[in-house]
């Protein structure tokens, strides 16, 4: 089986040695191998800071919007070949265009931010003079340049496109050359699409490494931009490297979380909201097998519904087919790996200490078109923890189709028990109670990036619990890694330096202008 090639200063190289065999998620076959080995990541970086910077330098804000807006173009035109590359790591169709058109929506939506909100320039002016001086002759100005740096981001291995274009998109309107670091299970797919755009782009703004890394961070400094989508602990690891420490590399962590959804009191059997919540929470499980950061986790329920939701969710979860990307009736495809179906068995037991399993199997699942244990299945778990005090579904999360139902009292209770996740990426609440969303919200809103509010006025329009919009911040505080993504043209400003310029008008319209 042959190496996943790197693309690094404008030419595809494969590394050395044995690497990291990749497995098809669905028949365990071999996709590629993945390594690191051999490859000259110090001639990479010297290449982005040289010949990426001084490319994307001489092009203007919507130069820079042109050039992504055909590379957003070129992806879309063969975005098949990417979704068949996502099935082989166990996504499905509807899987694959979260992780694909997701990802070309959110390069397109910045085109469009970037045509109407950055100046024809390469800098930003941010304010009017400030006066500094009695006589007004002496002022001040903010401005915002591209560093002297590049934009390294390392990605999960759930959404290979998404992931790596929502963060390209603002680098590069910036003026900032990237390298990306795939996670390896999907790295495969990413490559790909690197392979479509490769070329579209300026030479040396954008760069793949496959594999391992060593040494990289080493490179790094105060001039760079750091961003990791991952687990809280690599994070963590990440955030305490020189790097960041002692250099100030800029670093933006985005990290799964225990996101929860809440059902208002109102909401009983009949009521629009019910069958909304049963319904959201189902998507959530299931729509790339419920690995996704965003993901509901806990599910809050009035202490006096618990059964009727249980019984609502069981119903819609019975109707789910697993198995083979487009086999015949499949609605859930499979996890990413073997190792990822071990990691969601192990961590579905130590939840069960807090409750049960009230639908489901952990170890045996039904599936279409494939063999259930030579492929990474597993079944839809449905949970329930009827003493929500108890800290499993607090702390420990199942990346896959999983979700632990709780019962709460009231708005003050559920609140607390929100905050018991220390910090998310989404939280949502549905309900058609005003004065029960306006409890929830606010106390909720401390622990969460980014919470919706879903009743039967919005239903029709919502974009879903677990789907970041790039005009609107992605992250969270705590847990979720303390970061912001996305948010419209705020992430474009925090690739950029401010900088604070003082002297005469006249000098500083000659700078500006």
């Amino acid at each position: 089986m042959s190496m996943l090639e790197s693309y690094l200063a404008g030419d595809w190289r494969a590394g050395t040695g044995k690497g990291v065999a990749v497995a098809d998620a669905v028949t365990g076959e071999t996709v590629t191998r993945v390594s690191g080995e051999g490859l000259d990541l110090a001639a990479a970086v010297a290449y982005a800071r040289r010949t990426g910077l001084a490319e994307l330098g001489e092009l203007t804000f919507p130069q820079r919007a042109a050039a992504l807006k055909a590379a957003a173009l070129a992806l879309q035109e063969r975005r098949q070949e990417l979704y068949d590359l996502s099935a082989r790591a166990g996504a499905t169709r509807r899987d694959a265009a979260v992780d694909v058109d997701g990802g070309i929506g959110t390069a397109l939506v910045y085109v469009g931010l970037a045509r109407k909100g950055l100046p024809d320039h390469t800098l930003i002016v941010e304010d009017d003079p400030v006066p500094l001086g009695k006589g007004g002759t002496f002022a001040g100005r903010h401005v915002l340049t591209t560093p002297r740096g590049l934009s390294l981001q390392i990605n999960a291995y759930n959404f290979p496109v998404w992931g790596m274009l929502e963060k390209l998109a603002p680098a590069f309107l910036a003026g900032l050359p990237t390298i990306v670091k795939p996670a390896t299970p999907t790295a495969y797919i990413a490559a790909h699409a690197v392979r479509i755009i490769a070329d579209l782009l300026p030479p040396g703004a954008l760069q793949l490494v496959a594999g391992g890394v060593p040494g990289l961070l080493d490179l790094l400094g105060g001039q760079d931009h750091i961003g990791f989508t991952g687990s809280a602990d690599t994070a963590a690891r990440l955030r305490s490297d020189p790097a960041v420490t002692r250099r100030s590399a800029r670093f933006n962590a985005e990290a799964d979380s225990l996101n929860c959804s809440v059902l208002g009191p109102d909401a009983v059997p009949g009521e629009p909201e019910f069958d909304l919540f049963a319904d959201a929470l189902v998507t959530e499980m299931t729509v790339k097998a419920g690995q996704k950061c965003t993901a509901i986790r806990r599910a809050f329920v009035p202490a006096n519904l618990l059964d009727a939701v249980g019984e609502a969710v069981e119903a819609r979860l019975a109707r789910v087919v697993v198995g083979a990307p487009g086999a015949d009736g499949v609605t859930m495809g499979a996890l990413v790996g073997l190792a990822q179906r071990e990691d969601v068995r192990a961590a579905v037991a130590r939840l069960a200490r807090a409750g049960s399993v009230i639908y489901g199997d952990p170890d045996k699942v039904e599936v279409v078109g494939a063999d259930a244990e030579r492929g990474a299945f597993v079944s839809p778990l449905l949970l329930r923890a009827d003493d929500p005090a108890r800290p499993e579904p607090h702390e420990v999360e199942a990346f896959g189709p999983v979700s632990t139902l709780m019962p709460y009292r009231d708005a003050a209770e559920v609140n607390e028990l929100i905050a018991r996740g220390e910090g998310s990426l989404a939280g949502s609440v549905v309900s058609y109670d005003p004065g029960f969303v306006r409890r929830v919200v606010l106390g909720a809103a401390a622990h969460h990036g980014r919470l919706l509010v879903l009743d039967r006025d919005s239903a029709a329009e919502s974009t879903g619990h677990g789907t970041p919009m790039p005009q609107l911040v992605h992250g969270g505080p705590g847990r979720a890694g303390g970061g912001q993504e996305e948010g419209g043209l705020r992430a474009v400003h925090a690739h950029l330096q401010r900088t604070a310029i003082q002297g005469s008008l006249a000098t500083l319209d000659s700078i500006i202008n």
